[in-house]
């Protein structure tokens, strides 16, 4: 045994092999582990209910001395009393638990459980509306923080622009999540969990009720908008705008929803054959989903040739971050304007769909495949094909062939005079 100092420490040398002990002559239990490299590190050994336990103090540099001298002493005499030093320390790392962390363990500590979308959704909930959280024991968030952080995005919105319950309740729910998460995963040593009480539960049942919407664009407008797209892609500020716009033509065309359309892949699009493949998407259900003729045209304006080694993977590629496109904005202002109404990225998948049933009188179980809904019924989900749907090609031709004759009929030209109750 040793009288532990810094003088000792400083001058140890490092053992040949192995790692070796000193043991401090003072405090029984208290000494420093020193390894060929030259690694020094202060330990604590003793029983706890007659089972040896060895702790980790830490290395010298992070603790002087003197604080693991102090340190040793608490440790062992927790040991004396019947406590485990190690459980204590995993109670105190799970205690201090940060919103970042749990995110992190949750978004991307389960492979397959999450899609990219999702993620990156929930990511803009984590670094915007819970910013000044993120970093905070997520132990600590109270039911006061949570009441006042809905009602500020509920009446002023993120950026303070107006008000924004839907967004308000969207996030408050991943963070309900999150907090669920963290009383399952982090505990106490004898299990029970560090949060009692989720702190969003109180407020769900104050949220709003919101109608389903029903938005989109009205039927005689349709012709116009296209043909607004068509000429706004002439002259486009740049490529990104470019892609934007057509990523709009995209969407009114196949009813896709906004992310997975403007993720799309050209090693999921085969224009000889006419489809496109979602292989990750909102209903967990991978699909092949037909193109019509000009959606294929809308693509192969879009093209890379094959001699282009730098092409971008993604059919409407961007120099954002993700790679690709995933601002609509000028191209939906600029149609809101023209049809006198707000109008969004999801509203031009209603537009496809309503176009298809209520227009064209397509069957409801054809609408809800290609517009990638879960099918409902048990004949449906068991016995029909609903995820390689090239079979539905005339469906989807025939709406685009009623937005071309729309745009047509706008314009001027191509106009078909029907006798109306012709037999």
């Amino acid at each position: 045994m040793v009288k532990l100092t810094k003088a000792f420490i400083d001058r140890v040398k490092p053992p040949a092999t192995e790692y070796e002990v000193h043991w401090d002559d003072a405090v029984s239990g208290y000494g420093l582990r020193v390894t060929p490299a030259g690694k020094r590190v202060f330990m604590a050994m003793g029983r706890v209910k007659g089972k040896p336990v060895q702790f980790t103090i830490g290395n010298y540099g992070v603790f002087t001395e003197v604080q693991a001298r102090k340190k040793a002493q608490k440790v062992l005499q927790q040991m004396r009393e019947g406590i485990d030093p190690r459980d204590t320390k995993k109670e105190n790392e799970a205690a201090n638990i940060t919103l970042r962390q749990v995110a992190d363990s949750y978004f991307y500590e389960r492979p397959g459980m999450l899609r990219p979308t999702t993620i990156v959704e929930k990511e803009r909930h984590i670094e915007q509306v819970f910013a000044a959280w993120k970093n905070k024991p997520i132990a600590s968030i109270t039911e006061a923080d949570v009441r006042k952080r809905y009602t500020e995005m509920a009446t002023r919105g993120l950026r303070g622009k107006g008000p924004a319950p839907g967004q308000a309740q969207i996030s408050m729910t991943t963070l309900s999540v999150l907090i669920n998460y963290a009383q399952r995963w982090y505990k106490r040593a004898d299990g029970t969990p560090f949060i009692l009480y989720n702190p969003v539960a109180a407020l769900k049942g104050d949220w709003p009720r919101f109608k389903p919407r029903t938005r989109d664009i009205p039927e005689n407008r349709v012709g116009a908008a296209w043909n607004l797209l068509t000429t706004m892609r002439e002259h486009p500020k740049n490529p990104d705008a470019l892609a934007g716009i057509d990523l709009v033509r995209f969407l009114l065309l196949t009813g896709c929803r906004k992310t997975e359309a403007a993720s799309l892949r050209w090693s999921n699009v085969n224009l000889d054959e006419a489809w496109f493949h979602l292989p990750n998407n909102k209903g967990d259900n991978p699909v092949w989903l037909p193109l019509s003729s000009l959606a294929v045209a809308l693509l192969k304006a879009r093209k890379p040739s094959d001699d282009d080694k730098g092409a971008s993977a993604y059919c409407f590629p961007s120099r954002a971050k993700g790679g690709y496109v995933s601002d609509t904005r000028a191209p939906l202002e600029r149609i809101a304007k023209l049809i006198d109404q707000p109008i969004s990225a999801h509203d031009l998948r209603r537009t496809q769909i309503r176009i298809g049933m209520a227009t064209l009188g397509i069957d409801l179980y054809k609408m809800e495949l290609l517009s990638n809904h879960s099918p409902q019924s048990v004949t449906m989900r068991h016995y029909a094909q609903t995820q390689k749907l090239q079979y539905l090609l005339p469906e989807t031709q025939q709406i685009s062939d009623w937005i071309e004759q729309q745009a047509a009929i706008v314009s001027g030209s191509n106009v078909v005079s029907l006798q109306v109750g012709a037999a």
